[in-house]
């Protein structure tokens, strides 16, 4: 089968960056599908995992990446009980293992969901590890239920793959949603997606407090937690909650919530899958949770762009448009 993947990590500019190759058609066992992935979408993981991890070395097997697909159920292991032959799925994989970068992949069925019947491919694969990674820090990390609507919460990023579903789902549950932006379309992006106010991250307090919040009941960092951190501890009400999925490049001092009884809650979508959680077949139920919203019309995907055919090249592209940092929504290679 072919393969898309790295030997070692460089810019995405150079001809290696992304090679193509021929790889053996695995065989599932055990609770393992195997999927023909049909689509891929990019996320920043993608780049920050090709960037790092094959520095300063060349790898003898090439490495595949992608953690986002959507493709047909071609194969069964001997456990393997929630699918059957010819089933549309989706999901977002585990970082442990060879990534979606390839005509064929071996996956756990349960971090696997039954594809949103109304969304093609492309709109599909754009949505796995975005929804279960805004999902679980609304829902499994801070916990936020029926009890909690009305409440306010500011999204940092509103515009990137996750903030653009997080302001989705955090409007289903009830809540008020701030989301940052500065640029007009992302901003106009933002308000699509449902965000009732729209706010510049550059001077984050005076901008939340001008939209009407003097504090906010709940905080979600997409971006940066360190540049935002002094922001977030004014910000945040007394006994509220503030969630991250970024990678701090310097301590955050978390003695700063105590006075206000405020908690900090870490989100890694892949952590049920590296660690094989008792609660894995979580992601499996999400996904098909998440999958009956989008075909009743509650959420929408957040697709912008589709590079049609599965090659380098168009790896490269989509690399390269996340590594700018100025991406709206996401971005699929359709095989």
């Amino acid at each position: 089968m072919k393969a898309i993947g790295f030997k070692t990590s460089l810019p995405v500019e150079e001809a290696e960056s992304f090679i193509e190759f021929e790889a053996p058609m695995p065989q599932a066992t055990g609770r393992q599908l195997l999927v023909q992935v049909l689509a891929s979408s990019v996320n920043p993981v993608d780049y920050k995992v090709r960037q790092s991890s094959a520095k300063g070395k060349e790898l003898e097997t090439p490495k595949v990446i992608g953690w986002d697909a959507a493709g047909i159920v071609v194969g069964l292991g001997e456990d393997a009980t929630l699918f059957k032959i010819g089933d549309p799925v989706y999901y977002a994989g585990d970082i442990t293992k060879s990534g979606s970068n390839s005509e064929y992949q071996l996956i756990d069925e349960r971090i696997v969901g039954h594809k949103p019947s109304k969304l093609s491919n492309a709109e599909a694969a754009a949505m796995p590890l975005t929804t279960l990674t805004a999902w679980e820090i609304l829902f499994d990390r801070i916990r936020i239920s029926e009890k909690d609507k009305g409440k306010s919460i500011l999204i940092i990023g509103g515009a990137g793959g996750v903030g653009s579903i997080a302001i989705q789902l955090a409007k289903h549950a009830g809540l008020t949603v701030i989301a940052t932006a500065s640029r007009s379309e992302s901003i106009k992006w933002c308000e699509k997606m449902g965000a009732d106010h729209v706010v510049n991250h550059k001077n984050l307090v005076e901008e939340v407090r001008k939209a009407g919040f003097q504090l906010v009941d709940y905080i979600l960092d997409f971006v940066d937690v360190n540049q935002y951190w002094e922001a977030f501890v004014e910000l945040i009400k007394p006994q509220g909650a503030i969630g991250s999925i970024s990678d701090p490049t310097n301590p955050v001092n978390l003695r700063q919530l105590k006075g206000k009884s405020v908690s900090f809650h870490w989100e890694l979508m892949f952590t049920r899958s590296m660690f094989d959680t008792e609660d894995m077949v979580a992601q499996h139920e999400i996904l098909n949770s998440a999958a009956e919203l989008f075909d009743g019309g509650v959420i929408s995907t957040t697709l912008t762009q589709t590079l049609k055919g599965f090659t380098a090249d168009n790896f490269k592209t989509a690399h390269k448009q996340l590594e700018s940092g100025s991406s709206i929504g996401k971005v699929v290679v359709e095989y």
